[in-house]
């Protein structure tokens, strides 16, 4: 599912305008990122949490020119479904 296609969803089942839908789409996704680049985590109740996770130093190998890197520690973004949406997806497998 794509960004358009959930704005069509959305829209189609409140009956809001696709453009204040996109609005609100991209408005959400701006928040989340930009709490997510000042380290602060997204709580989303029965859905989940946009997390910022911390990566530790590791070394690296470039086989090609058989030569070792250090790559710094990082923060990279993760998401953490809740338990009923664990849930829900699990039930709906067959």
């Amino acid at each position: 599912m794509t960004k358009a296609d959930i704005v069509n969803e959305i829209s189609k089942n409140t009956g809001i305008e696709k453009v204040t839908v996109q609005k609100t789409v991209e408005a959400f996704m701006d928040t989340v990122k930009g709490s997510l680049a000042k380290n602060k985590n997204v709580y989303l109740r029965g859905f989940g949490s946009f997390i910022v996770k911390q990566r530790a130093e590791k070394t690296a190998r470039n086989i090609s020119k058989n030569t070792t890197i250090i790559i710094p520690s990082h923060s990279i973004p993760a998401f953490k479904p809740s338990k009923t949406f664990t849930t829900k997806v699990k039930n709906n497998v067959k």
